[in-house]
């Protein structure tokens, strides 16, 4: 686990520097809301499997009311 407050990472494209972006801003978020971060230890591997299968779902209808929304908007 490091302990630095910043790191340089190399620029590749905008993409990437978006997602890298809000990976920083959730954990953030996550460690001012829940007080923990994905360092803690005191989660079984079945704890975490059950983490990603209650937020997998949310994912998955987003995705499809994206997909949809932009079928809708490039059919006109």
């Amino acid at each position: 686990m490091s302990q630095n407050k910043t790191r340089e990472i190399e620029v590749t494209d905008s993409i990437v520097d978006t997602v890298i972006d809000k990976f920083v801003t959730r954990a953030k978020f996550g460690k001012n809301k829940y007080g923990t971060d994905l360092d803690r230890t005191d989660l079984s591997v079945v704890d975490w499997i059950t983490h990603v299968q209650e937020e997998s779902p949310s994912s998955r209808l987003i995705l499809s009311a994206s997909a949809i929304l932009l079928l809708y908007i490039t059919s006109k």
